[in-house]
């Protein structure tokens, strides 16, 4: 067993992160998170694990939501060009997310050792930069936050980007089609975000895509500046001077990347076809998912339900959007909602809870909109839940409990202490409802 962090033993199943993983070395560490190499150990597959503490984020709110956002919108993403959030798992004091390890570290210390890349260098990097964003960006997430910090590079050399603690999605745009939130960092943040009136994500993105690609090419930032006042008077402007090693091509280019004017700012689909950008060939860019054999996709709110197979995502969301809340509580167990597993199939776990409520006298019927999903009522009033089966994977389901109205200690006693011990005991229940989610993604 390798050296483990005393924070991450503190879990007594957290050591060899529940079986399924040895943790290695320590890579790096923040006010709130540290993150480890780590093994799978059934692939031998290295994996980055990224642990956070939660008494740590109970303390500060708003970073909670941003790691509650982050986890929704990595749930969002399959690329080559994007870091992988493999799985996520939790327990009563920690969060773990476990994540595609790159082995080449950042793009920053590659410019910090060099000095400045390569023109054609340069391109390839902003190509994949261009793939993945615009990849994101036709899924309604904004980054906000690129720059060659969260730029990875791969063992084959190819830039992966990472981090999404800052970034939006487009539910957060307001009724004026703007986003409002001042966030990014100084040297990278768009002039438009600087007024304070409101911004387009896409558009900021592709403005710090530019300063990362002024910086590749260059070796310094464009806007720059011990005062950070005068800094921003000169994102603001637009002002800034290219090196004389530059080509012409990439000159210009810059100068419609980094025009402070958004309006007239280059978009993706020019950047596309910009002749800078297409110099000798470039791969074909797919900004949509292809079809994946190794996971599900994400159905739409008026597909069918039916039968799913979910991930650790669907298994905390499914039942109230993006409700991540489990995740950031001490146990998964409320009073108005409560899961567990069962190794019994769907249909006879569904046969079952109709016969035991009706042995309390309580009325049942199906769901019309769910295939496995029950409504269970009764006691003039005083009871009303509905259950939902979802199957996990072959030979998992997962029960969920709605309590939907009633008198709170009659659902107590007809939940608790009669239906759900038989349904259990019928299901060879499989506990879910200690504080663990842990599910392949």
């Amino acid at each position: 067993m390798p050296e483990i962090d005393h924070e991450v033993a503190g879990d007594s199943c957290a050591a060899a992160l529940f079986g399924k993983y040895e943790l290695g070395k320590l890579l790096g560490c923040g006010a709130f998170a540290k993150v480890f190499h780590g093994r799978d150990r059934r692939s031998g597959q290295s994996v980055a694990v990224k642990i956070l503490n939660k008494k740590k984020l109970a303390a500060n709110p708003n970073l909670a939501s941003n790691i509650k956002r982050e986890i929704s919108i990595m749930r969002r993403l399959n690329h080559p060009n994007i870091v992988r959030l493999r799985e996520v798992m939790a327990t009563k004091s920690k969060i773990f997310f476990v994540m595609e390890f790159v082995k080449g570290g950042e793009l920053f210390n590659k410019i910090a050792k060099l000095g400045r890349l390569s023109e054609d260098l340069s391109r390839k990097f902003f190509q994949q930069l261009i793939s993945a964003v615009g990849y994101c960006h036709a899924r309604g997430v904004y980054h906000r936050d690129l720059k060659p910090e969260n730029l990875l590079i791969d063992e084959n050399g190819n830039l992966k980007v990472s981090d999404f603690g800052l970034s939006a999605l487009t539910e957060q745009i307001r009724p004026d089609g703007l986003l409002h939130t001042l966030c990014g960092t100084p040297a990278y943040v768009a002039p438009e975000i600087l007024s304070k009136k409101g911004y387009e994500g896409v558009k900021v993105d592709v403005w710090s895509c530019g300063v990362v690609l002024f910086v590749l090419a260059a070796g310094y930032l464009p806007f720059n500046d011990q005062n950070l006042m005068n800094m921003y008077r000169k994102i603001y402007k637009g002002d800034y001077r290219c090196p004389r090693w530059m080509s012409p091509d990439l000159k210009r280019f810059l100068s419609r990347l980094l025009d402070a004017n958004p309006e007239t700012r280059i978009t993706i689909d020019e950047i596309l076809k910009d002749p800078w950008f297409v110099k000798g060939g470039v791969k074909p860019i797919k900004f949509h998912d292809e079809p994946d054999q190794d996971s599900d996709p994400v159905k739409g709110d008026d597909e069918p339900e039916g039968v799913k197979n979910l991930n650790a995502f669907d298994l905390i969301s499914f039942s109230s959007g993006l409700d991540l809340s489990t995740l950031f509580e001490s146990s998964c167990k409320s009073v108005d909602c409560e899961r567990f597993l069962s190794e019994e199939c769907p249909e006879k776990l569904m046969e079952e809870a109709e016969r035991l409520a009706r042995a309390e006298r309580l009325r049942a019927k199906k769901r019309k909109k769910e295939e496995w999903g029950l409504e269970i009522e009764g006691h003039y009033g005083k009871f009303a839940m509905t259950i939902y089966f979802f199957r996990l994977n072959d030979r998992l389901v997962v029960v969920e409990a709605r309590r939907r109205g009633g008198d709170s200690d009659c659902y107590e006693d007809v939940w608790s202490n009669k239906l759900r011990p038989e349904l259990v005991r019928f299901g060879h229940d499989s506990q879910l409802d200690n504080p663990l989610i842990c599910f392949d993604h």
